[in-house]
């Protein structure tokens, strides 16, 4: 699999995980998300890993990550979107689901989800909906798997 970088006003989102900062993905992830605060390192790096990642840099840093969870034929869960604070508006995390759903393997997966608090309108301009069938859809969820335990 190729990966693909490009500038997009003055910042550089690639595909390339070698140019990617699992630290600063990591130090967001943990403090500044609400999906996944407290997580730990080694589980961001393990995910980061084990996961088809795009991110951007401004001037050599990490400012905006995504990764999709996939088996690269039939099925990928959307993870881990953010774009910090000082860089939104822009355009950034437009530009990297456009590279990545732009990639002829995603476009053949035959199902791509996600969970979102408050992106709904992001996201249908990549086509996603509600679940057609919820009914059909179950989850297993620890939302305080991060927290440590109080003693």
């Amino acid at each position: 699999m190729m990966d693909l970088t490009e500038d997009y006003k003055g910042y550089t989102i690639t595909t390339d995980k070698s140019r990617m900062d699992v630290q600063a993905i990591h130090s967001w992830l943990s403090t500044r998300s609400y999906w996944s605060n407290d997580i730990p390192f080694v589980t961001v790096k393990t995910a980061f890993e084990n996961s088809f990642c795009i991110g951007a840099l401004y001037n050599g840093e990490q400012i905006a990550y995504a990764r999709l969870v996939t088996d690269y034929a039939t099925f990928a869960y959307l993870a881990d979107v953010y774009v910090k604070e000082e860089h939104r508006g822009v355009g950034i995390s437009k530009k990297m689901m456009e590279m990545l759903f732009g990639m002829d393997w995603v476009k053949g997966l035959r199902r791509i989800m996600l969970a979102t608090k408050g992106a709904q309108e992001l996201y249908r301009k990549y086509e996603f909906t509600e679940c057609k069938f919820p009914e059909r859809i179950m989850e297993l969820t620890r939302p305080d798997i991060y927290t440590p335990a109080n003693p």
